[in-house]
């Protein structure tokens, strides 16, 4: 069964879904009650939904740098090999598209590997926002600049 639950944080709310096995997405700016939601239960006990609240409040809180959860992402299998990437950049540090194109044996990818860290379904859990223009400037993120950059300096960084 499908679930999710709103966590509020303080870069506002958060919208948590999963499949009842693992985390399928993490997601800011949603209003109320998404439509695609419509057929999905609001169960905030639905594994691994509770484990997922806990540690993005320790993680809010400054008591967590990685998370331990099981994660399901939908993509294409270059944005899966991107979104593993995402999850080896550690917290307080960044990392450039290049340098992430790189790191998946895409060297010349930066753009390809710029959207598919745009369509990353599970943001803070896997850290998209750690991935900067490769002259260090804060370039899109999609829960906007200004949670990119609270997420940013909350781990020491910008």
């Amino acid at each position: 069964m499908n679930s999710f639950t709103y966590l509020d944080s303080p870069i506002g709310p958060l919208l948590l879904t999963c499949d009842s096995e693992a985390l399928t997405g993490l997601y800011m700016d949603v209003p109320s009650r998404p439509r695609d939601l419509h057929d999905w239960l609001e169960d905030a006990s639905a594994s691994p939904l509770p484990a997922t609240v806990r540690q993005l409040g320790e993680y809010f809180s400054g008591k967590r740098r990685e998370f331990d959860l099981p994660l399901r992402m939908q993509g294409t299998d270059f944005q899966q090999r991107v979104w593993r990437r995402l999850t080896e950049i550690r917290y307080g540090e960044t990392c450039s598209y290049g340098e992430l194109a790189k790191r998946i044996g895409s060297p010349s990818a930066s753009r390809a590997v710029g959207l598919a860290n745009g369509r990353n379904p599970i943001s803070i859990v896997v850290p998209c926002h750690r991935v900067i223009g490769a002259d260090g400037s804060l370039t899109g993120y999609g829960g906007g600049l200004e949670r990119k950059r609270w997420l940013l300096a909350h781990e020491g960084l910008h």
